[in-house]
């Protein structure tokens, strides 16, 4: 399994021979300016909440991929409206079988309105289940004791956190999380894309050693093997 890193909270997982996206937001970021976004091909989409940051891409990646966007049915009708048909609608509940392996919308605490001013619906963290391993994508959210949950599902290889903190966890509230979830792990995301959200990496690649927990920042266009 290895996952390429795109900038913000814009990733893809390649397992199972599928192309899996998350949350494309490329062409907008000051920092991906060596990525571009006509590029980058998927077999899903998945997205967390309708932020401008997590879907600015979204509409020109799912139309020119066929990609199966998975999202909020909030935010499937909106891009049933933008021309995108090819959309499945999940929400927080079971899991749903994939391809890849199967997958669990849940709980992320944050907002989500659509970069026209649409309601996103509910926003979400998804739980992967694959032959490949199982790893938790936390999507835009707060810690929260709804993390505990996870360990019922998964034994997860890894997670991405969002490490920015203002607007979500910040690194010290993702080394909290890494002990609801069990898994030691985090590809942290979600930072340094504007100022309300620059961290210090090195102070938190420290914290997170400290812990005894192992903190993944990739490069901007970096793949890595997990």
């Amino acid at each position: 399994m290895t996952l390429t890193y795109f900038g913000q909270s814009c990733f893809q997982v390649d397992v199972q021979g599928k192309k899996i996206l998350f949350d494309p937001f490329i062409s907008g970021n000051p920092l991906a300016t060596n990525i571009s976004a006509d590029s980058i091909e998927a077999d899903f989409i998945f997205v967390s909440h309708g932020h401008n940051d997590h879907v600015a891409d979204l509409i020109s990646i799912a139309q020119r991929t066929k990609a199966t966007v998975v999202c909020a049915a909030e935010i499937a009708g909106w891009l049933g409206g933008k021309g995108v048909e090819n959309v499945l609608m999940m929400n927080h509940g079971g899991y749903i079988n994939f391809p890849f392996g199967k997958v669990r919308g849940v709980s992320a605490i944050h907002s989500s309105t659509m970069p026209d001013g649409a309601s996103g619906g509910n926003p979400m963290g998804f739980v992967f289940s694959t032959p490949e391993g199982d790893f938790y994508y936390a999507g835009d959210t707060a810690l929260t004791m709804d993390m505990q949950l996870i360990p019922l599902w998964a034994n997860l290889k890894f997670s991405v956190m969002p490490i920015g903190g203002h607007f979500t966890m910040d690194a010290v509230d993702a080394i909290h999380a890494t002990g609801f979830v069990k898994c030691d792990t985090v590809v942290g995301v979600h930072y340094d894309t504007f100022g309300y959200i620059t961290i210090d990496k090195a102070q938190a690649l420290a914290d997170f050693e400290k812990a005894g927990k192992k903190l993944l920042l990739p490069a901007i266009g970096e793949t890595i093997s997990l």
